[in-house]
């Protein structure tokens, strides 16, 4: 388990196993997530930019805005 302490300013210092765990690097942006019980849940953020092409499957085709409208209303269609 790592510890850090607070200081004066509210700041610290995460642990390298945590920063090594999240794969954080210099200028990452950090979640704070206040959970009901008190705990506190640490996530990385990720830019948006960084999601572009994120569900590109090889050998797939680029669908249109249109293709993806036409096939959710056939989706919902059918229940």
């Amino acid at each position: 388990m790592s510890e850090s302490s607070i200081t004066i300013k509210g700041q610290t210092t995460l642990p390298k196993a945590v920063r090594q765990a999240l794969d954080l690097a210099p200028g990452d942006r950090l979640r704070y997530v206040i959970l009901d019980d008190g705990q506190v849940r640490l996530m990385r953020t990720i830019p948006v930019a960084r999601l572009a092409g994120m569900l590109r499957r090889a050998g797939q085709d680029p669908v249109s805005l249109e293709e993806m409208d036409r096939a959710m209303a056939e989706g919902a269609g059918r229940k």
